[in-house]
């Protein structure tokens, strides 16, 4: 077949064209510039996360601890607010979100030196990002003194949430946020059910294992001392995993819109749930079922927050309320482990709830990734992978650090010091 010349030539001058418009466009691409409206919203989401730990996990297990503990568990919260705030400015945040490969990140980031006041990330300052991730990285290690509570040392319990934070949490959040081989590979994380809340349950229960039950455990009364600050607590929770959620879209948008809504939706279905359930196997609703409840379903719902429609929420919500009231007696009973405050019944059977059915709920027109009930079956093994990656690395990592601890500092208070209470024994001081 002939062609003539000259169309061929026409041709390459018409390439030539195109690339040389390609390219002038490409330069005037405007560089990524500060979005008000988002650095508002993500000013906003970073005070409610905050929020969720001082004051409310601190009143959440100050409520549910013996009145000789109160102080003590309020002090765990407060304490490692402040120390993970310095160990994420100096090394975290650069493990977890420098560029490094795919099992961290690397040391660009340390100390926040690269750091200006013109420093971008996205839409917002990267300053405002760096505290939005810090408190995440607070409130996991806050969870897992849940487990621990009346019996751990408190010198112990720092040493571990400060390298835990570093081995641990900050490692696994490249994993799954900064780049890492988990997010690559597809698994779904919204908002922290594997890097938060399977993390903290896992290594919570390793650590209550590993220091034995309280003494009294089966025999004395545990209860808690005051349920009305658990209750404020809760409320404070709630409110905050608003910023934990929907501020995980990083933008005033859509997507946190629809991950505000769901969250809602599926706290409600899980406190009915366990409040219903607990109801109709013993008789009465308690107060300390309904704000667990409460809890479970924020847990189930944070890794699906940004994938389901407010249906899938409703289901997560009940299924979240109805298993983690399961997990939180049954289980605990059944395996004979004392997780005081139930971090491992509640955020860790809670987070891989949430985790494995994000994969059957998420909806593609949320968040571009369908689930198993839109035809994509293999998203249930990739969440299911993930969970499994997050158990192994957290459970041995965790009893690595708290063995160590254990041969050269001790992890448990004397017997004596356990009845008289951590709150005179390790502080000092009590409540009248």
């Amino acid at each position: 077949m002939f062609i003539p010349k000259r169309f061929i030539a026409g041709l390459g001058a018409a390439a030539m064209a195109m690339t040389a418009l390609a390219g002038e466009a490409l330069a005037q691409t405007p560089p990524p510039k500060l979005d008000s409206g988002d650095t508002a919203w993500m000013l906003t989401a970073t005070a409610l996360v905050l929020l969720m730990t001082i004051p409310g996990v601190a009143l959440f297990y100050g409520g549910m601890v013996r009145k000789k503990g109160v102080l003590a568990a309020v002090m765990q919260s407060f304490a490692i607010t402040c120390l993970i705030s310095i160990i994420w400015m100096v090394v975290g945040y650069s493990i977890a979100f420098g560029a490094g490969n795919a099992y961290m990140g690397d040391f660009s980031k340390v100390m926040l030196g690269h750091m200006e006041v013109g420093t971008l990330n996205g839409t917002m300052p990267e300053s405002v990002f760096v505290i939005f991730q810090m408190t995440f990285a607070i409130i996991t290690p806050a969870l897992i003194a849940g487990s621990v509570a009346d019996r751990m040392k408190f010198s112990a319990l720092l040493w571990f949430v400060g390298i835990w934070s570093i081995v641990v949490y900050a490692p696994f959040t490249h994993w799954v946020w900064g780049g890492g081989f988990l997010g690559k590979a597809g698994v779904l994380d919204f908002a922290g059910g594997t890097v938060v809340h399977i993390n903290a349950g896992i290594a919570g229960l390793v650590a209550a294992l590993m220091l034995g039950k309280r003494v009294g455990y089966g025999t004395e009364n545990m209860a808690p001392h005051n349920l009305t600050l658990s209750v404020i607590g809760a409320s404070l929770l709630w409110v905050g995993w608003f910023g934990f959620n929907a501020g995980s879209a990083v933008a005033a948008n859509g997507t946190a819109g629809m991950a505000m809504a769901v969250t809602q939706i599926a706290t409600a279905a899980a406190a009915l749930a366990w409040m219903f359930i607990e109801w109709a196997l013993r008789g009465k609703p308690s107060v300390l079922g309904i704000v667990s409840g409460a809890v479970a379903g924020l847990v189930a719902i944070t890794p699906a927050s940004g994938f389901v429609t407010p249906s899938g929420a409703l289901a997560i919500g009940v299924a979240s309320g109805i298993i983690c009231y399961w997990a939180a007696t049954s289980l605990k009973k059944m395996l004979g482990y004392d997780d005081s405050l139930d971090c491992f019944g509640i955020h860790g059977i809670g987070g891989i709830v949430g985790a494995l059915l994000t994969g059957v709920f998420a909806a593609k027109s949320i968040g571009g990734t369908a689930g198993v009930l839109e035809g994509n079956v293999g998203q249930l093994w990739i969440q299911f992978e993930g969970i499994i990656a997050t158990i192994i690395y957290c459970a041995v990592a965790s009893a690595i650090i708290l063995k160590i601890l254990d041969l050269v500092i001790g992890i448990r208070v004397s017997e004596e010091d356990e009845r008289q209470g951590l709150d005179q024994s390790l502080h000092g001081e009590s409540v009248q």
